[in-house]
Formats: structure tokens, sequence, C-alpha cells
């Protein structure tokens, strides 16, 4: 189930009908144990269960149990999306238990769709919250809190930059597959996921990516340009995505539309199918993303469309 942004920006809904959470900036995944084993699946449906062999112990939920939530990395007491995201391509056990050491996960649970068989999602969402309470949770696994007051919310996690507030109704039954309208969420920065079209090397001559051009799929399947953007390319980003582009190289533009040359020239295209986090100000009127910042690779996702 998924949340629709705010039709005001920075409004959130108030009355006694409304429960608040904090908007976590990770990894929304649900941990299901329905079958022979633990999964832990993200938005996409892949099972991202090795990359985070310190939720292990879910494992051990009751039988035919659903949870879901966000993994969220810390980095200065704030989840850190750029820390997280070392973290969930990984798939090797020994690499994965190394970086378990170094940059621990936390799961953060706010709903409970499938109690040890028992369908909840008709249930109202103060029905499953209460359910949710009851379950044992094993270590790095917490409920997120929630509240009733939005407005000591919204200011509270503007103060501790977070990422927002998602807003509940606490009549809501849990629609998988829907965006529905009973969860708001409002954000203090946008993000969204792109696709990377091509990559300029730094002006230095060094040969390194200095910036990357990314794009977001129409809806007649066309890919559009977004922005080019260099701030946060650096470390381990630099190097995942180097190593990924350099397979993916092609001869001719992936863009729907014509760039303009201060933005094509000297651009390296590739097949778009690398998936990048990016923070941003605004969209112009034409669509344009702006102060681009890069915030890390995604494989757990599509690629967010257009329209959005």
């Amino acid at each position: 189930m998924l949340a629709t942004p705010v039709p005001v920006p920075g409004r959130l809904p108030a009355g006694p009908g409304w429960r608040f959470e904090v908007k976590w900036d990770g990894v929304r995944i649900l941990a299901d144990t329905t079958g022979d084993r633990l999964r832990m699946l993200g938005r996409n449906g892949r099972d991202a269960a090795p990359a985070y062999p310190e939720l292990a112990g879910l494992a051990d939920l009751p039988p035919g149990t659903v949870l879901d939530g966000e993994v969220v990395a810390l980095r200065d007491g704030v989840p850190s999306f750029a820390a997280l995201a070392e973290r969930m391509h990984v798939r090797d056990p020994a690499r994965a238990a190394a970086l378990a050491r170094r940059v621990p996960v936390s799961y953060l649970v706010f709903d409970v769709p499938v109690l040890a068989g028992e369908d909840l999602t008709r249930r109202p969402f103060a029905e499953r919250r209460a359910a949710l309470e009851t379950v044992p949770l094993p270590e790095h696994v917490q409920l997120s809190p929630v509240y009733e007051d939005g407005d000591v919310i919204w200011a509270a996690t503007r103060a501790q930059g977070l990422e927002g507030v998602v807003a509940k109704r606490a009549t809501s039954t849990y629609q998988p597959g829907r965006r529905s309208g009973d969860w708001l969420k409002a954000v203090h920065h946008t993000t969204r996921t792109a696709l990377v079209g091509g990559w300029r090397p730094e002006t230095n001559g060094s040969g390194r990516i200095g910036a990357v051009l990314l794009g977001a799929p129409d809806a007649d399947g066309g890919l559009r340009f977004l922005c080019r953007a260099g701030s946060g390319l650096a470390g381990a980003l630099a190097r995942d995505l180097t190593a990924a582009l350099r397979t993916r190289e092609r001869p001719t533009s992936p863009f729907a539309e014509r760039l303009e040359p201060v933005d094509a020239r000297g651009t390296v295209w590739v097949e778009p199918e690398v998936l990048l986090d990016v923070r941003y100000l605004t969209r112009t009127p034409s669509g344009r993303l702006r102060q681009p910042v890069l915030r890390g690779r995604r494989d757990d996702t599509a690629a967010d469309p257009w329209e959005v």
C-alpha cells in the first residue's frame, strides 16, 4: 500500500480520525514468513534478505506473517540513504556480513497485513496496529512510533532533518498495490528514482564520471530528460556507477527528445537500466529537476514515471 502526496505541500490532515508517523528515509520492505523461509521483498518483488543478515531474526516471527516497514541505516543518528545504498545491492554473504558490522541497519515496522496466517488487510489501521504491538520483534527490528498530533511531528521531523510525515486514517484498510488517499505523505525534501541515460566525464581529463544524465519513462514508453547531475557523485557511488555504466554503452541517445548541446556535448550514452535515487528542490514547468543531488543507486524499485 502506497501513500498519496498531500494536496497542499506541507499541509497535513487534522482531526481525531488521523494517525501520524515519521516518513523514514530508507527502503520499503515486506518481511514475509508465509513460505518455508524468510523473504524480504522490495517494491520490485526481489528478495533482499541476503543483503541484511542482521535481520535474520525475522525468520522467528509466527509462521504465515507479513510485516510492512522500512529498512534504514543511520549516520550521525539520522537515517541516511547514502549509507544504506552501500548495503542494498550486496548478495555475497561474506561482504554482507562485513557491511552489517560496519553499517548496521534497522527495520522499522509500521503495519502487519497478515499475522500467523490471518489476513488483516480488511481490518482498520487502528486494529492492525494493536495486533502489530503484540508481535515479538527480534534484534534490529522495532515499531515505528505513532503520534496523534500531526503539526508537532511535522515540526519535529523538520528540526531533526528527517524526510517527512505519513498521515494514516485510523479506519483505513490495507490496500495492496494502491496509492490510497487514506495514507498521505508530506515531505521536507523531494526525491525520486530516475534512470541513467548517459554520463559525462570530468573536465580535467581524468576519464572519471563527472555527471550523469537522468530520465523518466513517460506514459508512451519514451525516456524523458530530467536533468544533468553531478552533486553527490563521489566515493563508493562513483566507483559503482563506473563499473555499471561501462558495460551498458550504446552509440545513440536513449532519450525521446533531442537534448540541448550543453547537455549532449561529450556525453557517453548508455542503455537506461541503472537506477539512481535523486533529491531535488523543485521541477520546472518543462519537467526539469532543479538543484539535483545524487544519493545512491537503487535496485529495489522501478523508476518513477515522468508524470509523477
